[in-house]
């Protein structure tokens, strides 16, 4: 399964600047997350409106927000934690109908 970051007009990927922002610990527990995404692991996902979230049991609860656009694409669109996860939900939301704006065009 191809994994792709969402790049916005500005070229911008807002996956890459929460993953940017986590430490070296928490930044390897998303790179394996990501990498079982790769491999067709979706078991971990909760999915509403269309976005799922990716969730992993490990220090604050850290989620990673997707889509996935026909079977063999998942796109990401960002990440969080348990504690801000309503503002991620909403941010996610927001970044998926600008994707699905550009996609259109």
């Amino acid at each position: 399964m191809d994994v792709l970051e969402y790049i916005r007009e500005d070229g911008s990927s807002p996956y890459r600047k929460w993953f940017d922002s986590l430490n070296a610990l928490a930044a390897a527990k998303v790179s394996v997350a990501k990498t079982r995404l790769e491999l067709g692991n979706t078991s971990s996902i909760k999915w509403f409106a269309g976005i799922g979230e990716y969730r992993i049991d490990w220090g604050p609860g850290y989620r990673i927000y997707l889509i996935q656009d026909g079977e063999d694409l998942i796109v990401l669109l960002g990440g969080g934690t348990k504690k801000r996860q309503q503002k991620d939900i909403d941010e996610a939301k927001a970044i998926y109908k600008e994707y699905k704006v550009r996609k259109k065009r």
